[in-house]
């Protein structure tokens, strides 16, 4: 039978690089999206396919350049003909101070975050089938969580959210449209905070820890999968209880 395919976006590092593995580890042909890791992204493909008996495929793409995602669509249906699961993971955060935010950045994080998820998938949604899925990864930053540090992220992840259920309709009954709102992970985004500020929020949380990659891509195949198939738009929180 046939591999099914999953495109990960921002998946040469952290969370992304985690669910591309954990694909792979179940026997999808895997997409591997960067923007500046190639090396990373290179790397990533020759471990899963010398681990794992699929095939992986690394495209460079700014997910927010709509020229340069249907160049990345077009390229995966040519070497794969078909996409199965979407996951948009692809984010970015500055972690400015509100008087310190610049428009630019404001503008960039909305266009990664919010408008990247909205051009990925319009574009995959074309060549899926009935039973395909896709999971974007949001934040509770988008539902509970106030960082006045990130006020662009924040807005990002509260418009992620909303996009997710408005895919959901879109997408309708064809495609399952869910989404993860994460807390704290242990990922390179969160690794140069001060430690008394990780200590500080650890003692926030019910399981005493940040998450591990691993399990947030458990969850995102648990929510890709046909075990999953009659969850749609939703918004899962994953924070070990915050």
């Amino acid at each position: 039978m046939e591999n099914k395919v999953v495109l990960v976006t921002g998946s040469a590092r952290g969370i992304g690089r985690a669910t591309v593995i954990e694909f792979a580890s179940r026997g999808y042909n895997v997409v591997i999206n960067y923007i500046e890791s190639k090396e990373e992204a290179n790397k990533l493909k020759n471990d899963i396919e010398r681990d794992f008996n699929v095939k992986a495929l690394v495209i460079g793409a700014d997910v927010a350049d709509e020229k340069q995602v249907k160049n990345m669509v077009d390229t995966i249906i040519k070497e794969f003909g078909r996409i199965d699961v979407l996951v948009n993971n692809a984010g970015i955060v500055f972690d400015r101070e509100f008087k310190d935010i610049t428009v630019d950045e404001f503008k960039r994080t909305l266009e990664v975050n919010v408008l990247g998820a909205f051009i990925v998938s319009r574009e995959v949604a074309k060549y899926m089938q009935k039973g395909s899925a896709i999971v974007n990864v949001s934040s509770t930053n988008g539902t509970k969580t106030i960082s006045p540090e990130c006020l662009d992220y924040n807005i990002s992840k509260v418009g992620l959210q909303s996009l997710t259920r408005d895919l959901a309709f879109q997408f309708k009954p064809n495609i399952r449209v869910n989404a993860i709102a994460i807390g704290w992970a242990d990922t390179d985004m969160n690794k140069d905070l001060p430690q008394d500020y990780i200590d500080e929020e650890t003692a926030k949380i019910y399981l005493e820890r940040f998450a591990n990659p691993k399990e947030i891509a458990k969850t995102i195949y648990f929510l890709a999968s046909d075990d999953a198939s009659y969850i749609n738009s939703e918004i899962l929180t994953i924070d070990g209880g915050y």
